[in-house]
């Protein structure tokens, strides 16, 4: 489903995290400011895509706001071909406080970059509150077939073209198989049937170890219900219907929730200390996550090089089912004083090969179809993964990722109260399907006071 926004009828919404609220404009209304670019008439012309070549001529200077490790090592590629043109990198915090700070600058009126690194589901509080330039208008529709699909509709909303896609997440599992060797698994796990009674065999085995951990992370809750079939947010303007007790989230919760609650997943918060360290000992056996995940595991978990693997992800019944997990791309921020050679700098960073190349060198993972599909990509065997052809098991997960997934109009503020809702069944090992209940009446509730109508199901 194509998601639809209609600012006039969206008075105010709450700004990202408890900032305040920040109004929005209606579509077309007396408060939008004149296209730059317009005839005679007033009726908006599409520049062409000169006018990005002649604001690369022209240069100036740019600031960038990104977490991506190959960020550095781009920007001086670009700055080698475009010397006209300076861009400041800087990494102002990862994913929610980056969002927050990058409100506050919206707000403020100034501050704000103008180029800025967005995730997925982050996109749409952005794009909903005007804060970002349309791409369209520089011709980024056209790159719509360089794209894999999830990625691409993640930035689009209909015509409109919010951002460029840098990185896709297709799930898949990936397992120490030493740990799974030692306690008598020899192969991934293809269904969660198998999944579960290897997590029974590993703790059996050595009671200080556990097939992953979870301790509460709404990330991975949405991708599982996603991968599951389920479709608990449905966007239509600014109708919301929520129901995280439809099919696929039941599925997903009845198959993780014994396993929390046998004491069969490791609590121990991802990206944590503890986290690496679990990780490094053998002691977190696997990980269920994006696509993204290589580059960390080969740079932060050295001490068990050589022994990881990739398999797909299980599924409920053999039959290919994946989600996205994490990615994103980057935006042009409304605020920039200089949108053309934002525009320029955003399409070089995720559509130049040169670019791309770099970005891949550095453990990314791609959303142009190209790179999907390229021998010299597919065929790479990292001998942190034991010489195995890694890419092409994440490659063929891309293509089994679920239509019709949606997230929230207000996903941030959604992840940042799951600890207080779902996140307590996990502190209490109890079921997740209450803590789902509890995550959605707090989310309707929200939504509503925001200006939208939210029914919950």
């Amino acid at each position: 489903m194509v998601r639809k926004y209609t600012r006039s009828r969206v008075g105010s919404m709450v700004a990202l995290l408890g900032v305040a609220s920040l109004a929005l404009v209606a579509c077309g209304g007396a408060k939008d400011a004149p296209s730059s670019n317009a005839n005679q008439s007033g009726d908006a012309v599409a520049p062409s895509s000169d006018v990005l070549e002649e604001a690369l001529e022209k240069g100036g200077e740019l600031t960038y706001w990104t977490w991506t490790p190959s960020a550095e090592a781009q920007v001086a590629a670009f700055e080698a071909k475009y010397p006209n043109v300076k861009v400041n990198v800087a990494n102002v915090g990862t994913n929610t406080e980056q969002y927050t700070k990058l409100q506050n600058a919206i707000q403020a009126g100034s501050g704000a970059p103008d180029v800025a690194q967005v995730e997925y589901y982050a996109i749409p509080q952005f794009s909903l509150s005007d804060s970002l330039v349309d791409l369209s208008e520089y011709g980024f529709g056209d790159l719509a077939d360089q794209y894999t699909p999830g990625p691409w509709s993640s930035v689009t909303e209909g015509d409109k073209v919010w951002g460029l896609p840098q990185d896709s997440g297709p799930m898949a599992l990936f397992y120490n198989k030493a740990v799974f060797d030692a306690a008598g698994i020899t192969e991934a796990p293809k269904t969660w049937d198998e999944f579960a009674e290897a997590a029974k065999k590993i703790n059996e085995h050595d009671s200080s170890v556990y097939i992953t951990n979870d301790s509460g992370d709404a990330g991975f809750t949405t991708s599982m219900i996603w991968q599951a079939g389920g479709h608990p947010f449905s966007v239509e303007g600014t109708d919301v219907t929520i129901n995280l007790q439809d099919e696929g989230a039941k599925k997903w919760a009845d198959m993780w929730s014994p396993l929390v609650e046998d004491g069969l997943i490791s609590p121990i918060a991802g990206w944590s200390n503890e986290w690496y360290q679990g990780l490094n000992q053998g002691k977190i056996a696997s990980l269920i996550t994006g696509a993204w995940m290589p580059g960390t595991l080969m740079s932060a978990v050295e001490e068990t090089a050589g022994d990881w693997r990739v398999a797909p992800i299980p599924t409920y019944d053999g039959t290919a089912a994946n989600a996205e997990n994490g990615g994103g791309g980057q935006v042009v921020v409304k605020q920039s004083q200089n949108p053309e050679l934002a525009a320029a700098f955003l399409k070089w960073l995720n559509n130049d090969p040169e670019s791309i190349k770099i970005f891949l060198e550095s453990g990314g993972f791609p959303a142009t179809v190209a790179d999907l599909e390229s021998e010299e990509f597919l065929s790479q065997t990292p001998e942190y993964f034991g010489g195995q052809e890694i890419n092409r098991v994440l490659a063929a997960g891309a293509s089994d990722v679920l239509a019709g997934w949606n997230y929230l109009p207000y996903q941030v503020y959604a992840n940042s109260i799951f600890g207080d809702t779902v996140g307590s069944a996990y502190a209490n090992k109890t079921d997740i399907n209450a803590g789902l209940k509890a995550w959605q009446e707090a989310l309707v509730e929200y939504g509503n006071a925001q200006g939208f109508t939210v029914t919950g199901e």
